[in-house]
């Protein structure tokens, strides 16, 4: 591609005549192109030459993959002064798929890089779970294993109740609630991860519930028994529908087990995460 074709004149002689390659092609027609193609194919694409450089760049072409109401969404997220209004659409899209954190770093959102859906983490942290002041209960525990660098591990209790809320201008579309939560206490030995799982008990006498309500009054209620020590799992709290991304959807959700005939231990709680409904398959649990 791109080389010179020989090619015979009239009079006998030899003319060059230069073959069409994707260099020639405007970054107009170019940037219609990557319209219809993923953020991380875009950026690929922009690797071949000049034309497909400038044309990834396009505002038209970050326009689309950037979610309808990323306005609001930039409002939520960002300070007045560090708000990326005046950059390009690439450099917002870039912006917005960082781990950008919320509320005192409690909640972090982003934009897949694969996709462009929203997503949404609330730490340990950010949700309000029963006795966790108390040291005889629950310690906090730093942990590589977490976007929040800490974790809430709970050592005994009878009384099991995490729940939180949120209000985010989530984009149109269906997302699915999942708690992230891990049987017994991970630790390093010489350079190995191992569980302690003494402690764990009472997970199997009663199942755990899971119930997730809207603003709008979407509801859905579910229940599992714990499983799998020394395993980062999620838990399905449940789905909700967006159908209007210029108001807050407001979400309330929970996870226990509040049976006080028998106390209950040895689970780390790590967070609750918010992922669009096409992520089920990799986390569903339930």
């Amino acid at each position: 591609m791109g080389s010179a074709l020989a090619k015979e004149s009239g009079n006998g002689s030899i003319t060059q005549e230069k073959k069409t390659c994707l260099g020639d092609l405007p970054e107009s027609c170019v940037a219609l192109i990557l319209m219809n193609l993923d953020p991380k194919d875009i950026c690929n694409f922009a690797r071949l030459n000049k034309a497909f450089q400038g044309a990834s760049s396009a505002d038209f072409v970050w326009d689309s993959k950037l979610p309808s109401n990323y306005q609001q969404i930039i409002e939520n997220i960002f300070e007045e002064n560090d708000r990326p209004v005046n950059s390009c659409k690439k450099e917002i899209y870039a912006s917005l798929s960082r781990f950008n954190s919320m509320d005192d770093g409690t909640k972090k959102v982003w934009l897949d890089k694969a996709t462009g859906g929203i997503c949404m983490a609330i730490s340990a942290k950010g949700l309000s779970i029963t006795g966790i002041d108390d040291r005889r209960y629950w310690t906090h525990i730093p942990t590589e294993e977490s976007r929040f660098s800490t974790i809430a591990y709970l050592q005994q209790i009878w009384w099991f109740e995490v729940n939180g809320e949120v209000e985010f201008p989530f984009p149109e579309g269906t997302y699915s609630v999942f708690f992230r939560v891990q049987m017994g206490r991970t630790f390093k030995k010489f350079g190995r991860r191992l569980c302690n799982t003494e402690q764990i008990h009472g997970w199997d006498v009663k199942p755990t519930h899971f119930q997730l309500s809207t603003s709008e009054g979407q509801r859905t209620v579910s229940q599992c028994f714990l499983e799998e020590p020394g395993q980062w799992l999620h838990y399905h709290a449940g789905d909700f529908v967006v159908k209007n991304s210029r108001v807050q959807t407001q979400l309330k959700f929970s996870m226990m087990q509040i049976d006080c005939t028998h106390t209950k231990g040895g689970i780390c709680v790590d967070s609750v995460v918010i992922y669009p409904s096409s992520f089920k398959d990799r986390l569903k649990r339930l």
